[in-house]
């Protein structure tokens, strides 16, 4: 068996391998698009680990399974013991004997890197309060399918507008990644961190791509393809909302003022949920330029993607004769035991 690799960030793989990827992600929307979607995963068995709620992953990673002929079991606190009763460790031991990949929704990072630490079978990312990469697979995905006709990739510029999100750092690594133009704007506080903007300048050493950070929004949208964002606060910074929504509001909410200023091509992206009428308003949402549903849609087919991508080299393909001489053994067995089974030997 080859080493086990994961989906934890896409820094750890190469400009190819994501083209790559996305190239079966699109083989894959269109399998499913003419109803023939392929039981590559028949028998295969996926566990989703989530510390919090979500729609589009846990559906996605769900429905994606079932397409592809598998099972998807949802894993919630309280109903596992996982950092509680129970070790991180003890528990990856034990689903890698149960499952054939995990999927994991966790609050801190560290949860899932300590999952495909110690896990023998593949482990993706489904978000932390680092990163989002099967997100960003899924946008970058989207934004081939929109992009402006003519335009390569590495042409494409992309504006992040609001806070440093986990969404908004994945966003940053995979753009530069690829080659292609990222911007973040937001006020100074709130913009990338350093260990972002470290990996960002490095990417684009090797791909040629760029990033930049600044407070003026409004040159910021001035060039974009796709203006992106997301919400002010995550999970913890409850306490923050006032002092937030002070320093974002109105000059960065994602309004028809602020979309004007934007080529007349542009595409609005949003990872939802979104909280209407704050990060963004409903008239821009739900324009004729906003794409946001066909991303919602997408993370069906990435998610179809990564699990074909990581599992399906790994399934065993027993030839039929060995399946015949199993079934056989096993009927034979029970053909010899079936008084036993149904009680009808007992007291003899």
């Amino acid at each position: 068996m080859n080493p086990i690799r994961h989906f934890i960030d896409t820094q750890d793989f190469s400009k190819d391998e994501l083209l790559t990827l996305m190239s079966l992600i699109g083989q894959l929307k269109e399998a499913d698009a003419a109803g023939a979607c392929p039981k590559l995963l028949e028998g295969a068995s996926l566990g989703m680990l989530f510390e919090e709620p979500s729609t589009r992953t846990r559906v996605s990673f769900e429905v994606a399974m079932t397409k592809l002929g598998g099972h998807a079991l949802y894993l919630k606190p309280g109903e596992i013991h996982l950092g509680q009763r129970e070790s991180l460790n003890d528990t990856a031991d034990v689903l890698e004997r149960m499952v054939d990949v995990i999927e994991a929704r966790t609050l801190k990072h560290s949860t899932v890197t300590g999952l495909a630490r110690q896990a023998d079978v593949p482990v993706i990312n489904g978000l932390t309060d680092y990163n989002h990469p099967t997100q960003v697979l899924c946008d970058v995905f989207t934004m081939m399918e929109h992009a402006p006709a003519g335009k390569r990739l590495e042409d494409v510029r992309v504006t992040f507008v609001g806070d440093a999100t986990n969404v908004c750092n994945s966003l940053a690594a995979i753009c530069t990644r690829m080659g292609m133009h990222f911007t973040h704007a937001a006020p100074k506080r709130y913009q990338i961190g350093e260990q972002v903007r470290a990996l960002a300048e490095e990417n684009c050493k090797l791909s040629g791509g760029s990033w930049t950070a600044t407070d003026d929004v409004n040159a910021a949208v001035r060039e974009a393809d796709f203006l992106y964002t997301d919400l002010w606060w995550w999970v913890g910074q409850e306490s923050e909302i006032p002092e937030r929504s002070r320093a974002f509001m109105p000059d960065y909410q994602l309004n028809r003022a602020l979309l004007s200023k934007a080529p007349a091509h542009c595409r609005v992206m949003h990872c939802l949920p979104a909280s209407r009428g704050v990060e963004a308003t409903d008239e821009v949402l739900d324009s004729p330029q906003s794409i946001i549903f066909d991303q919602a849609e997408n993370r069906l087919h990435t998610e179809k993607g990564l699990l074909v991508w990581f599992v399906y080299p790994r399934l065993k393909r027993p030839s039929e004769a060995l399946k015949a001489h199993y079934r056989g053994q096993l009927e034979s067995f029970m053909s010899r035991t079936s008084e036993l089974a149904l009680g009808e030997g007992h007291g003899r």
